[in-house]
Parts: C-alpha cells; structure tokens; sequence
C-alpha cells in the first residue's frame, strides 16, 4: 500500500532521504565527538517531526515538537550538534543569542524579528534549489542570447523568432528567402557554439545590455529595536522608480554568467517562492537559543533579574505558537523546532520562569571534554584540525604528517592549560594547534616540495616555554 504524505513532509527533505534517528546519529558523529545523549535526543525531536507530518491531520496539529535545553561547559559541542543537524536535514536553521534581547533597555530587540529572519533564510535556501534545477534552462537560454550578441540575427528574422526555430525546413517559401544564406549562418552559428564551449572565445568581449533599477530603502524605527521595512514602490509609483538600461563590455565568461543570472531570475516563480518559504519554515524551521542561561533569572530579584525575566517572557508566545507578521506573510511558530543551550554554571533550568520551563521537555547533559576526548577531535571527524591543517599547507607544496604521539601531546597541551585556565573545551585545540604549526604556515610558501613531520618533539619545542609560563599561557593560549 502506498502512503501520500502531506505536502509538507516533502518540504522537510529537499536534500536528503527520510533518515531514521540511529541514522541521524551516526552522520552527527561524522562531525562529532561523544555526547550520545544529546545526540540521540535531537535525532528523535526531528524524526518527531516527520512522523507528526504521517497523522491525521485533526491529531496533526495537536502534537508539539520535542524542544530541547542542552547544558554543559563551552566547547562541548552544542551549538556545533544544531549546526549539522539543520544542514543534514535541510531545514532554516538560525542561531540567535539570547543576549541580545537584553540589549537596548529592559527588553531588547523584538524577539519577532527571530522568525522573520528565519524566513529570509528559507527565501535564499528556496532561491538556491530552484535556481540549480533551473539551472540546464537557464544555461541553455544564455548560451542562445550570447550567441546573439556574437552573431546577429539575419535580416530576415525581424520577427524576433529565436534560431532553433529559424532553422526548421519548412520555412514559408514564399518569403523571400536565401536557403544559402540560411544554412552558411547556421553554420557559423553552430561553430561558434562549439568555440564557446571550448572557451575558444574567452578573450572575445561583448557589449550586454544591463538593466539597473535602484528602488530607495528605508528603516523604521521602534521602541523595540530596528525592523528593515520592505515596501515595493515600484509598484505603488509605476514609472517614478523605473530600472534604467545601459550598454557594459564584458568578456564572454562575465557575460555569459550575467545572462544566466538574468535567464535564471525570469524561470523562478516569484509567489511560489515566498509560500514554498513559509511552509517550511512552519515544518521543519529551527531556532537555535545560545546562551539561555545568560537570561535565567531569579524571581523578586530586581535590576538585571527584572531584564532578563521580561525577556523570557516576550520568548514566550513565540515558542508557546503564535502566529508572526512578516513582509511575505503570516508564519505560525507553533511546530517551529527550538533548541536552547547554556552553561548553567551561575544558574539552572529551575531559574527560568516555570511556562518557559515546560515548553522545553527535553533536557540533556553534555560531558566535558577530557585529554582522550580532544585526541579523538584531533582526528576522527571528516572536518578535524589534522586534516585541515594538512590540506592548507599541501596547497604550499608542503606535506605534513602529523605523528600519533603529536597528536596526544596537542591533546595533552589542550587539556593541561583548560584546567589552569578557563576551560573552553574543544576551542582550546584552535589555539594551541596554531602555535604548533605557527613557524611552518609562515615558511610554507619557501618551502614547496619538502615533507615535514610533525611529531611530539616538535610539538614540545613549539610550546614547552609558553604552558610553562602560567601567566603567559592565560593571555596566549
């Protein structure tokens, strides 16, 4: 039997396939190291999410989505699990700290604008996908108008017919027509084509015609804060405001890539883009609270307490359901996936004010990171420092290997200064592993050819006196 999903369930997956959560962990562990907990937790909020979507719809609208507050030191990995989470489902994903509501007076900026700048990034992630399958289209569109500029239309094709159908043979013969001419022009044609797709005319310039409209912008100003206001005057003042045509030389690439640009922007459906956006951001969109615990106030406290209890409350709503105004049109937040996270050294989930407290039912603890922890950072994920490191100096010219026992002792390093210091996790590896490779990233464009290894010794010579230093270490490392 087969089941149609709700269109919205398409939605959700524009880039990847239905994963099961085992299967979304097992991709964040790509990335990730540890905090299985966490992990597991959010691959089953968003495979909550699409299971929702299979219910009926009188059910559907009933189920609220598993928000989750992640607590654990800085450098653990909690914002970095939420970033790879909304790339692997293909979901608008924003980050916002929470902080900044605090900002300006006793609340801040309108915690609204959250969810309008969600939709701008479900507009450009839309854009994105449709251009690329517009794409061959589009491509196929500039080649013809290049093609044009390079050889103009013969004189008798005044009718504006494009070539592919000037070319066909059943031609009325009772205009005056030179068959001759007509294939020698197709022939040309036809080699020039073959020449631009061989870059054989890459050097060739052509004058392309280049509309420019500059519509004025404006901002509105408010006791909350600053809101872009979008207003198309264009269409309030037709003819006021109108685009203005000029003539630029461009080589053949420049041009060729400025009419695909154009040919692309005419195949996009300008009111589907706008809904498509909405109806994703409601199903599958995600807001990313960093820094939670930074608002979590004690209650009858007064100053700041008073602030961060006013900000918690105008959160509220937004993650309770309610429904936001934005310049493309109504956005309900009541199935929008919110993700918090903090350090809670000062505070605790307690401290935030009880209904904020029960709009996320899901809470997990993520480990700190210890000396065997930042050894695996250092080298399992497809995107660790190792490899990062060795691939920007192999563009010098220069091969670097780094040794198992340098590995341990950058760990070793790492470790040794968060407990001194302040810990800050796996951010600490940026540091010290720029140390270590300091001298050879400065040397490198000298020294192409040459193979370098990088092993505990090395490591020692790079960063023995600055560790040994306490107060040094604290500045530097």
């Amino acid at each position: 039997m087969v089941i149609r999903l709700p269109e919205t369930i398409d939605a959700m997956r524009p880039q990847v396939e239905d994963l099961t959560p085992r299967e979304i962990v097992a991709e964040l562990d790509k990335y990730i190291v540890g905090q299985a907990a966490a992990k597991r937790a959010v691959a089953i909020a968003i495979r909550d999410r699409r299971r929702r979507l299979r219910l009926p719809e009188d059910l559907r609208d009933e189920v609220a989505p598993k928000n989750i507050i992640m607590m654990g030191p800085t450098g653990v990995g909690k914002t970095e699990i939420s970033r790879r989470l909304s790339r692997l489902t293909g979901s608008p994903f924003l980050k916002v700290e929470a902080t900044k509501f605090t900002e300006v007076g006793y609340v801040g900026r309108d915690v609204e604008s959250m969810v309008r700048d969600l939709v701008e990034l479900a507009i450009t992630m839309i854009k994105k996908e449709k251009a690329e399958e517009v794409r061959p289209k589009a491509q196929r569109q500039a080649e013809e108008r290049l093609l044009d500029l390079l050889l103009p239309l013969p004189p008798h094709a005044k009718s504006g017919k494009e070539w592919p159908e000037l070319m066909t043979d059943d031609e009325d013969l009772n205009e005056d027509t030179d068959l001759g001419s007509r294939a020698e022009q197709r022939a040309t044609r036809e080699k020039l084509r073959a020449q631009l797709r061989d870059g054989a005319l890459d050097d060739r310039m052509v004058d392309v015609e280049v509309t420019e409209t500059q519509l004025p912008s404006f901002q509105v100003f408010t006791g909350q804060g600053t809101e872009q206001m979008d207003v198309n005057l264009g269409n309030m003042m037709p003819g006021l405001f109108g685009g203005s045509s000029a003539r630029r030389r461009m080589s053949v690439p420049d041009a060729l890539d400025h009419l695909e640009r154009e040919a692309t922007q005419g195949l996009l459906d300008k009111q589907e883009i706008p809904r498509e956006a909405i109806r994703r951001v409601e199903s599958s969109g995600v807001i990313f609270f960093d820094e939670i615990d930074k608002i979590a106030g004690r209650h009858g406290g007064s100053g700041p307490d008073i602030s961060r209890e006013g900000v918690q409350r105008d959160i509220l709503p937004i993650v309770e359901g309610s429904v936001v105004n934005t310049r493309y049109g109504m956005v309900r937040t009541a199935h929008i996936l919110f993700l918090a996270a903090g350090a809670f050294h000062m505070t605790k989930p307690s401290d935030l004010i009880p209904e904020l407290q029960g709009r996320f039912p899901i809470r997990v603890e993520l480990d700190p990171l210890d000396r065997d922890d930042l050894i695996r950072i250092l080298t399992e994920p497809e995107n660790s420092l190792v490899r990062q490191y060795t691939a920007l100096l192999r563009t010098e010219g220069v091969e670097v290997e780094f040794t198992d026992d340098a590995v341990t002792a950058i760990a070793e390093y790492a470790a040794l200064v968060n407990d001194r210091t302040e810990n800050i996790g796996a951010r600490r590896l940026h540091t010290v592993m720029e140390h270590v490779v300091e001298e050879l990233s400065f040397t490198a464009p000298e020294r192409s050819g040459e193979r370098v290894t990088v092993d505990a010794g090395y490591v020692r010579a790079a960063l023995d006196d600055l560790v040994a230093d306490e107060d040094l270490s604290k500045y530097i490392l």
